[in-house]
């Protein structure tokens, strides 16, 4: 005896099926992306008042007039602080992308290789670290970089200070805090877990079968990992490096606690905006240049692989 699943007919046909599945989404999107995102480009195009920002729209004696501001957006090209702060932004965030890749790609290959009774566990001690604070992580790693500090008495004992006041990583033998190597430390230390995830996700779903037959074709397992591993597992890499990336361009605690003079990135240019200068449009304009570079490559990069993934059907 067989029964049909018979679809509710109280809902109307645009609510069942795909369309809800799809339109759910992009709902959340359209109220939480979209709407404060139009919202900051409302300001960015308005004029600073006394005590708020002003009306891009205004309405008088039967006259609509529409007064949008772009000279903010021209000044962001011309002033070296606003370019240098991008710059600073997508370099420190690309290093610590790599630095998230290089130690975390191993981790997650050693977890989706372990025996499936020790995942669960290997899994919990990569999220361990979101069960504590933030901001004590991070201040964590300011006693622990500091003078008097076991990691930076570390270093220093294994000669590593020399290898970074070469590279321009430090500025002084024996000071870790404060500068460009601090920055990179705190960031990959906070932001590593979303590399190893996406990763680990991939990974245990390889076909191993697929490393056997490598081998049977006389493939060393040095050749069939860079052959068959990476290439089955470039989706994690990218979804990982996206992670990682994209909140480490806009990332502010790190950096006014760990960072220096010379780790200026756009999250403080954007807090002094906000909060120091009270300028509101200027630091609505800093907000929607940031978002736009990472937005933009994401959305051309993701077009490029779909045309690709077309092609090779």
């Amino acid at each position: 005896m067989s029964f049909a699943i018979r679809k509710p007919r109280f809902l109307p046909k645009w609510w069942r099926g795909r369309s809800a599945v799809i339109g759910i989404p992009y709902l959340w999107l359209l109220l939480f992306f979209l709407a404060p995102f139009l919202i900051v480009l409302k300001f960015s195009l308005s004029e600073m008042g006394v005590v708020s920002v002003e009306n891009v729209l205004t309405v008088a004696d039967g006259t609509v007039k529409l007064a949008l501001k772009y000279s903010n957006y021209v000044f962001l090209t011309t002033d070296d602080l606003y370019v240098k702060a991008y710059l600073s932004s997508l370099k420190y965030a690309a290093v610590t992308t790599l630095c998230c890749l290089f130690i975390g790609y191993p981790f997650a290959y050693f977890m989706a290789r372990s025996h499936p009774s020790r995942q669960p566990t290997l899994l919990m001690l990569v999220m361990l670290p979101f069960w504590t604070s933030f901001l004590l992580r991070v201040y964590a790693w300011k006693g622990l970089l500091d003078e008097g500090g076991w990691v930076a008495d570390l270093l220093t004992w294994l000669r590593i200070d020399h290898l970074l006041l070469a590279g321009g990583m430090i500025e002084a033998a024996d000071r870790y805090l404060h500068t460009p190597f601090s920055l990179v430390v705190g960031m990959t230390y906070t932001y590593l877990p979303f590399m190893i995830l996406p990763l680990y996700a991939n990974l245990a779903k390889m076909d191993l079968r697929l490393l056997e037959a490598a081998a049977d074709l006389g493939a060393t397992p040095w050749v069939a990992f860079w052959k068959v591993t990476v290439p089955l597992s470039k989706a994690g890499i990218i979804a990982g490096s996206m992670l990682v990336f994209i909140p480490c361009v806009g990332e502010f605690v790190t950096p006014e606690l760990l960072g220096g003079p010379q780790t200026l990135m756009i999250g403080r240019v954007l807090w002094d905006e906000f909060f120091s200068n009270n300028d509101w449009p200027m630091a609505s304009s800093v907000a929607v240049v940031l978002v736009l570079l990472i937005v933009l490559p994401l959305a051309l990069f993701n077009k490029y692989q779909a045309e690709a993934q077309e092609k090779s059907k």
